[in-house]
């Protein structure tokens, strides 16, 4: 049988400890909040009666449950009123001394059953615990901020953690409302510890101007569903704050990838914080306001300069899924489309799909009868590239093979006129290589478009050393005509998306991999702790493992950053036939 926990003392009420005294109390809970001083019980106080009255207001809580919780609160500034309490958390500021000589008074004060907890974001459990007489009573209890509204709560355990302290904080947790995850004992924990990575990266992107800030932030958006982008999310956080964890992180780990970006520094150094103080990567109407206002930085980035040429005609290479969702896009926005196929049947079949997707749009409503037949009459079937010569823009969209890539771009060059744009769909080739294969690189371009085309409206636009601006220019305007939303990016690896988002997935195999959390609890603490739509082992198998491989290797292979190589639990399952939900079996088992 667990413990029960009937009073919980709260050392430390600033903005998080008071909400985590609030959310205790309003299950039941008894709680002793400490502070340093009068003026700081004052503060709490305050800080409590407003936000449940905030709760009370929006209908979250009834007045009679608001007084019984408020009434459950006492405030003290003496430890020594903590003598009598089943648990303590102390959430004072992160500074390791004064964690330290707090537990090292509570060890003194309560008794010797009793659970200390630390709501610590990144500084070593284990080290807090060796000031005490019973270490393995000490334990990570990381609530996240706002506690009145999140949910996760990561349980972080020692090497030296009593093994029954475990399952009653979690317990504890599930009781007061919280989805609790457990982790080792490591800076970042799961949820910083993935996620920190990932916004460093995306600095460093910035930091050597290979995007805007606008379309990093919109990549990530509107390519992989996330809530906010890296760059005004650490705004959100706060620079500052980045900069410790990130510093607390690369002390553990000596990976450089966690070293902070310069800029940063630099960012901190000048007042840059983030929202705070009312400008970090973007600029804000005022402090802690949410609203971007337009900066000297919002004018946009060199490759859209130049005037877009006039786009007609659209010639789609392939009959794949996702030439077909390509063909579908432009030919719903009024393009004539030809669609070059290597046989009259494969033609024929690649246009039965795209009847099959416009009816299933009219069934739901979506598309009228009328428009599904007009944007049938625009589709042309092809098979000779001479079909192509008065194409405007030719888009290859045919198999991930360089070989066959460079093949197609040789035909269309002879083929398409002069002045057209030739794009490429690659998500993971040079686009030089296509280019070179031309005898003019300067009108060649990538154009990335995300599964299902028809759907998701990020297209990544991949200028190489060689492409034109007016080139660079056109495809933006074309993409925005035909309701996608394109960012700009150079020619190299990943990109934007998966460069940002698939060392991401590795750090989460090697957290894994090093029996550092379970699978279920880190897919939990992405989702619930960070708002994502998926977990990173349920997003790698929807991917597909051998897909994820070949794309980090082909970062690895680039970057040659230590961080980026394979893990090898990754390399393990693909062998062994384990590749995901096609397979029904990769980091989970599918029905």
């Amino acid at each position: 049988m667990g413990r029960v926990f009937e009073s919980v003392g709260v050392v430390g009420l600033g903005t998080m400890g008071a909400g985590i005294a609030e959310v205790i109390a309003r299950s039941g809970i008894t709680v002793v909040g400490v502070e340093i001083d009068d003026e700081g019980v004052s503060r709490a106080r305050s800080h409590i009666e407003y936000s449940t009255s905030r709760a009370l207001a929006k209908g979250k809580l009834e007045g009679a449950d608001r007084d019984a919780l408020l009434e459950r609160i006492r405030y003290t500034t003496s430890l020594a009123d903590l003598a009598d309490v089943d648990l303590v958390i102390e959430a004072v500021p992160e500074s390791p001394e004064l964690k330290a000589e707090i537990v090292a008074e509570l060890d003194t004060i309560t008794r010797p059953d009793v659970i200390l907890a630390s709501n610590t974001s990144s500084l070593s459990v284990t080290e807090l615990g060796v000031h005490t007489t019973r270490p393995d009573k000490v334990i990570g209890m990381h609530f996240f901020n706002p506690a009145p509204v999140l949910t996760l709560m990561e349980v972080v355990r020692t090497v030296v953690t009593d093994p029954q302290v475990v399952p009653d904080v979690e317990a504890f947790a599930e009781r007061i409302g919280k989805t609790p995850v457990v982790t080792g004992d490591r800076a970042g924990f799961i949820a910083n510890a993935l996620l920190f990575g990932y916004l460093n990266h995306a600095v460093r992107m910035y930091e050597q101007r290979y995007a805007t800030r606008e379309d990093l932030d919109a990549a990530m958006r509107y390519g992989c569903g996330y809530p906010m982008g890296p760059l005004a999310l650490l705004d959100l956080i706060g620079l500052d704050t980045a900069y410790e964890i990130l510093e607390s992180m690369y002390r553990q780990s000596r990976d450089r990838l966690h070293a902070p970006a310069p800029l940063l520094k630099q960012m901190i150094s000048a007042g840059l914080l983030g929202r705070k103080s009312a400008r970090g990567f973007y600029t804000y109407e005022e402090p802690d306001s949410p609203t971007v206002v337009p900066d000297a930085r919002s004018a946009g980035d060199a490759v859209q300069a130049g005037s877009a040429r006039p786009v007609h005609t659209v010639a789609v290479v392939g009959t794949g899924t996702m030439a077909r969702g390509i063909v579908e896009v432009f030919a719903k926005r009024g393009y004539d489309v030809l669609l070059r196929a290597r046989s009259v049947p494969k033609a024929e079949e690649a246009i039965e799909a795209v009847r099959r997707s416009l009816d299933k749009a009219v069934s739901k409503g979506k598309l009228a009868q009328s428009d599904a037949t007009d944007v049938l009459a625009r589709i042309t079937p092809v098979v000779e590239f001479s079909a192509l010569a008065e194409a405007d823009l030719a888009v290859e969209a045919v198999a991930e093979d360089i070989d066959i890539k460079r093949e197609v771009f040789a035909s269309l060059d002879a083929a398409v006129k002069q002045g057209a744009v030739l794009a490429t769909t690659t998500s993971s080739l040079p686009v030089i290589e296509c280019a070179a294969a031309t005898s003019r690189p300067g009108d060649v371009i990538g154009m990335h478009f995300f599964n299902p085309a028809q759907v998701m409206k990020l297209v990544e636009v991949v200028s190489t050393v060689a492409t034109e601006a007016d080139v660079a220019a056109t495809v933006r305007e074309v993409c925005a005509k035909a309701g996608k939303h394109p960012v700009s990016c150079g020619d190299r690896a990943g990109f934007i998306v998966n460069a940002l988002l698939f060392p991401y997935l590795n750090d989460a195999v090697k957290m894994l991999e090093a029996h550092y959390a379970e699978a279920a609890d880190i897919d939990t603490a992405m989702k619930v702790g960070c708002n994502l739509p998926m977990g990173p082992f349920e997003l790698l198998d929807v991917v597909g493992l051998d897909v994820s491989l070949a794309i980090q290797r082909t970062l690895y292979d680039e970057f040659r950053e230590a961080g980026f190589a394979p893990a090898p639990l990754l390399e393990q399952l693909v062998t062994a036939g384990r590749l995901g939900r096609k397979t029904g079996k990769g980091f989970w088992d599918y029905g």
